[in-house]
């Protein structure tokens, strides 16, 4: 795992720290898979998860607080409250899907009964893996960091835009 270990200097700068600061812990994760799964108030995230009322408050006042979760009135119910994934919400469903097909291989030993599918054609996704720009799954032998002034305009562009894309 050599070539993966980060430059001192750039530790500062990943990614990694803030991600984890802004999900937390296992609750925070058990919360937005409900999102994902089309859970939306209060209640039925209580019901879904088992979860105490003060730990879930304080969970989805956290996932609001970073932009992950939005808080809007039902049109139904002014008096309710919807949770619903933002954007930026949205774009943790491949670390969720990485994460449980850890889970599953790692520490299960086999596959959930529940299996995501391609509601197109309800054929099984592929797993999360690591692409090459050219479509290519890489390993981590295939891989190695290099400073954002080493690559030239057209690579950057493609990074810049990999980071952008929602």
């Amino acid at each position: 795992m050599g070539k993966l270990r980060e430059p001192l200097a750039e530790i500062g700068q990943c990614g990694l720290p803030v991600a984890l600061e802004a999900m937390g812990e296992r609750w925070s994760f058990m919360i937005l898979r409900a999102a994902f799964n089309g859970v939306r108030h209060f209640e039925e995230f209580l019901e879904s998860l088992g979860i105490a009322r003060n730990i879930l408050s304080n969970r989805l006042s956290k996932l609001v607080d970073v932009g992950i979760l939005r808080r809007d009135h039902c049109e139904d119910d002014r008096r309710r409250i919807e949770y619903r994934l933002t954007d930026k919400g949205l774009a943790l469903l491949p670390a969720m899907l990485a994460l449980r097909e850890w889970g599953e291989r790692y520490e299960l030993g086999c596959p959930s009964d529940l299996v995501l599918c391609d509601e197109r054609d309800g054929k099984p996704i592929a797993p999360i893996g690591i692409y090459a720009h050219d479509g290519r799954l890489l390993d981590h032998n295939d891989l190695h960091w290099r400073e954002r002034h080493e690559l030239d305009a057209e690579e950057l562009e493609r990074v810049d835009r990999r980071a952008n894309a929602a």
